[in-house]
């Protein structure tokens, strides 16, 4: 069926309405078992997002700046994650191979869309803790309500318009006979290698977003904790620095969990010819399902009072 299916996408024309997604290749054999950890990680994901989400809504105390930031962050894990996994697992699983051409390019909007919104959503988080350590008093009347809204919007609104001309440009462009993409899911490079056509303007583009996106929000972040760092050391007592320090901790771990395998794709993709290519792709799928997963977690072990809520929500029920 494999076969089949790739000779019918190397005879179609440029204006093929499927592409073909290979999904682990090399691990041709092993691929219903490799599908088992990634629905784990699935489901841990959207469970662990959802009860972040519900605890947030129903507990009016944590209707605060950190916690409707971190709603922020639950919602785009939540999308980024439902944007690629049950796909993947449908080809794991049920050699369910073909993408419609169309839905090819809403998933390559929605993973680079939510990519750089989740980079915004840590970088304003990165602000909040700014303001809570270095200006307390002051922490209620800067970051409102109507603030937070206001940021978040930005942050989507940046995404949304970033890379909106990805789609439009490479709809616009002649495929190649060839439409295999040796992945689990549509994304914008991936996608550009199947074009026949200068594509110079959107690799150009594609660079762009990602250091003018990444690259200032990583400045915004870095600066953050430089202010920080200075103001936790010129606190009087360890107990107060290691506690100023304790609130950050969750936000640096998650910061750690989204920049280090995004870094590694970004890098192999463009220049680690010699990495193998299901290394590449592991990291790809990792990169795109391990933040949303873990970030629940980190969250829920480190925030007191999202853990004091799950622990009562158990109680309840085991009562």
């Amino acid at each position: 069926m494999m076969y089949s299916l790739m000779l019918a996408s190397r005879n179609s024309s440029s204006h093929s309405t499927f592409f073909i997604l290979l999904g682990i290749p090399g691990l041709e054999n092993y691929q219903f078992w490799v599908a088992f950890p990634f629905c784990v990680m699935y489901i841990v994901a959207v469970t662990g997002n959802i009860t972040i989400l519900h605890i947030i809504r129903i507990d009016h105390t944590l209707h605060e700046p950190m916690y409707l930031f971190l709603a922020m962050l639950a919602t785009t894990d939540l999308v980024l994650s439902s944007s690629t996994q049950p796909k993947m697992l449908a080809i794991l699983w049920f050699h369910d191979h073909k993408i419609e051409y169309h839905a090819c390019l809403i998933q390559v909007f929605f993973i680079h869309a939510f990519s750089s919104v989740e980079s915004g959503v840590l970088m304003t988080m990165a602000l909040d803790r700014y303001v809570a350590i270095c200006f307390p008093l002051r922490h209620s009347s800067i970051l409102t309500t109507s603030a937070v809204i206001k940021l978040g919007a930005v942050v989507m609104v940046r995404g949304l318009l970033w890379v909106s001309p990805f789609c439009f440009m490479v709809s616009r462009m002649p495929f190649c006979p060839n439409k295999i993409i040796p992945q689990s899911y549509c994304e914008h490079m991936a996608v550009l290698k199947l074009v026949c056509a200068d594509t110079r303007v959107n690799r150009g583009y594609g660079l762009f977003v990602a250091f003018s996106v990444v690259g200032f929000d990583i400045i915004v972040i870095s600066v953050s904790y430089v202010m920080i760092l200075r103001a936790v050391l010129r606190l009087p007592s360890g107990e107060a620095r290691l506690k100023a320090f304790g609130t950050c901790a969750s936000h640096i771990g998650v910061i750690l969990t989204l920049y280090i395998p995004a870094l590694f794709t970004f890098l192999t993709h463009r220049f680690g010819h010699h990495v193998p290519r299901v290394v590449h792709i592991m990291f790809a799928n990792v990169y795109l399902l391990v933040p949303p997963m873990l970030n629940p977690i980190i969250y829920g072990v480190r925030t007191k009072q999202i853990r004091d809520r799950v622990t009562r929500g158990f109680c309840v029920k085991g009562s």
